[in-house]
This record gives C-alpha cells, sequence and structure tokens, in this order.
C-alpha cells in the first residue's frame, strides 16, 4: 500500500458522509424552505450573472444599436467580429500570452512556499516557531500598496541585473523584466497562515508511521500531507490566479516603459483612449469578455474543490 493511498483512506469518503447525514432523522428541511432557499440563490445567481451578459451584448451590439433610442439590449445582428478585431486591432494575444505567463509562475510559486512553510510550522517544533507564526499572522494586516515603493527601489538597484553593476548603479535593474511581475508575489503570508490551518488537522500518526517507514519529508508532504489537504491547496490556487491575473497597479508600475511586457487588464487599461467610438465601445467590450474567460473557465472547473473546503473546519 503506497502512502498516498494510506493518506486517502484515512479520511472518509465524502459520499460516505453525506449517506450518514441524509440518514439521520429530523434533518429533512421542510418543502417551505427548500423553495425559499431555491428563490434566494436563483435571485443571486441572476444578479451575479447579469454583468456578464451584458457584457457579451455589449460587445456584439453595433453602433446603430449602441445610439437608438430606446436602448437596444439584445442585437438583432449580432457583431461577432469584434471579437476578431480585437486581436487584429491591438496585440491582445501577446497580452494574454503575458498573463498566462506571469499568473502561472506566481501561482505556482505561492503553492510551493506556502505548503513548504506551512507543514513546517504546522507539523515540526523548533525555536521560534510562534514568533514566525506571528509575523504571518501579523503581515497580513498590511496592504500590497505600503510596499510598492519599497520593492520599486530594490528591483531598481538590483545588483548586476539590467546593467547595474555590483553596486546597482547604471541601468534599470530588474524593472521592465519578467522577474520584476513575478518575484514579489513569490511568497503569500495568506497562503501560508491558510494552508498552516488545514495541515494541522492531518494527522501525526499519519507522518510518524511514513517516517518509520523511511519516507523523507518532502516525500510525506507529496504523498500524505498534500493529498489531504488537496482541496485547500486548489482553493489558494483559484484565489491567487484571480487575483494576479486581475492585477494592474504594480504590472503597471513596472512595465510601463516595456510595452510587450503588459498583460491583459493592464493593456486594457492603457487602451482606454483608444475607444472614442461606438464600434470601439463594443471592442472594448469585447477585449474584456476575453480576458474574463480563462478565470470563469478555471472557476468552473475548480469549483467543487472550493465547496468541499469551505464545508472544512481548519
Amino acid at each position: 500500500m503506497t502512502l498516498s493511498t494510506l493518506a486517502e483512506e484515512a479520511v472518509p469518503s465524502r459520499s460516505a458522509a453525506a449517506d450518514a447525514f441524509r440518514a439521520r432523522p429530523g434533518v429533512r428541511p421542510r418543502p417551505w424552505l427548500r423553495a425559499g432557499r431555491f428563490t434566494a440563490l436563483s435571485l443571486g445567481g441572476a444578479i451575479m450573472v447579469a454583468p456578464f451578459i451584458d457584457m457579451i451584448l455589449g460587445a456584439l451590439r453595433s453602433p446603430a444599436e449602441r445610439l437608438a433610442r430606446p436602448p437596444v439590449y439584445v442585437p438583432a445582428d449580432p457583431q461577432w467580429e469584434n471579437f476578431a478585431a480585437v486581436f487584429r486591432d491591438f496585440p491582445l494575444g501577446l497580452w494574454l500570452f503575458n498573463s498566462f505567463a506571469v499568473t502561472i509562475a506566481i501561482t505556482c510559486l505561492q503553492l510551493a512556499t506556502s505548503t513548504t512553510a506551512a507543514y513546517a510550522l504546522a507539523k515540526f517544533r523548533f525555536r521560534g516557531r510562534d514568533l514566525i507564526l506571528k509575523f504571518v499572522v501579523v503581515a497580513q494586516v498590511f496592504p500590497f500598496f505600503l510596499l510598492i515603493i519599497p520593492l520599486f527601489i530594490v528591483l531598481r538597484y538590483f545588483p548586476l541585473a539590467g546593467g547595474n553593476d555590483l553596486l546597482g548603479q547604471g541601468g534599470t535593474g530588474l524593472l521592465d523584466s519578467y522577474a520584476a511581475l513575478i518575484l514579489p508575489f513569490a511568497v503569500s503570508w495568506y497562503g501560508v497562515f491558510l494552508m498552516r490551518q488545514f495541515m494541522i488537522s492531518v494527522p501525526d500518526e499519519l507522518i510518524d508511521a511514513a517516517r518509520i517507514d523511511g519516507a523523507g519529508e518532502l516525500r510525506i508532504l507529496w504523498s500524505v500531507v498534500l493529498p489531504l489537504v488537496r482541496p485547500a491547496l486548489l482553493t489558494l490556487g483559484i484565489f491567487v490566479f484571480i487575483y494576479h491575473w486581475n492585477e494592474v497597479v504594480w504590472t503597471l508600475t513596472v512595465t510601463r516603459t516595456s510595452p510587450g511586457l503588459q498583460t491583459g487588464p493592464v493593456g486594457i487599461h492603457l487602451m482606454r483612449g483608444a475607444f472614442d467610438s461606438e464600434r470601439d465601445l463594443s471592442l472594448q467590450q469585447a477585449a474584456i469578455a476575453v480576458t474574463v474567460l480563462p478565470v470563469i473557465v478555471l472557476f468552473l472547473a475548480l469549483q467543487r474543490f472550493y465547496a468541499r473546503t469551505s464545508g472544512m473546519k481548519a
């Protein structure tokens, strides 16, 4: 029996827990309560989806339909060519490539650093552990905006990079590079705290048994701990991906002189001045729809893990 199989068998299956819950007497909700919940959820879902529907319909409207009074919400002749035009008239393909490259790199780095640090804080006993944990909790209080200027200075005067000498003079350092977009986000204090809270619930007996079998700490983390906290790991990945896919301020700060490194949201933000006609407004909504699509697909593909994490106790 492998370590991963042992770890999976240590946690009861979700279907078994659901069957046990349904078997309990008196837990079935009343019909009117179920109808009320369904109505409330349906109304909330409609409110959440409405802006996305309006975005798609706006991208398909013609200039005449935009100027029509009363307003035309459903286009009679959908302008599907607008989606091809945004790739032809603007470097949207390059922006999307940069978005994928930067966001995937940041997500992988944060998942790696968060899981390893969380495993050490949750399952090891060493001097200063409580102090480090307090620092992780307090660090979440400070917003990233407070660090923009210090990080910019560090990257600007980074030695032996971007034409700089050993003292950090003479060039631009790490600015205008993928490193400037990725490295400042390699570690997430929230990610470390979140993963630690879930790793605490992993039984120490499983880890001790794996150590007796001769497994190293990295093997234990990969084969025993991560399978048990997989929903939390994927949920963290969703949060990191969505946040950095839509990040604008830092990317705009370090790529202002390098248009080839700009991401989708930043490119659309900078090109707002070009959208000055009714047709261009449709192109703007088409470009936004294209950049939003990967986030929607990712969330829908991994939503079952997010739902499982919401029901788990850290």
